[in-house]
């Protein structure tokens, strides 16, 4: 029950902390010059947004959630079990960023999914 609870957790935060920072990447706009006055604009822009901070928590969160899983399970089960990200990731690209998936991006979905319930079945 702690073991899937900590990959919730990993899956979860980690899936969210990257559509936080998606979406204050996309609020703060395109590179378009790499002079180091121009980066450290875009670094200054990156910091004053809400929705990075909020991705940086929640990423940390997901990796001290991952060191707990990796202190009391096989490391050959943790890495393929929180794979489950990536279909977490596309929904979350879908209903929450409102980004366009295709039906070859769904079919990498569906396999890890099978890849990611294989791995719980040798549990």
């Amino acid at each position: 029950m702690r073991t899937a609870f900590f990959v919730a957790i990993v899956v979860l935060a980690s899936t969210l902390g990257e559509i936080a920072m998606t979406r204050a990447m996309k609020i703060i706009g395109e590179v378009h010059s790499f002079s180091p006055r121009a980066i450290f604009g875009v670094l200054g822009r990156a910091f004053r947004q809400g929705w990075m901070w909020i991705g940086f928590a929640l990423m940390a969160i997901s990796f001290f959630a991952m060191l707990a899983l990796l202190s009391w399970e096989d490391v050959s089960f943790v890495i393929p079990a929180t794979a489950a990200s990536y279909a977490a990731g596309a929904l979350g690209a879908k209903f929450l960023l409102h980004e366009t998936v295709n039906r070859t991006r769904w079919l990498g979905v569906l396999l890890v999914s099978i890849g990611v319930a294989l791995v719980w079945m040798g549990k």
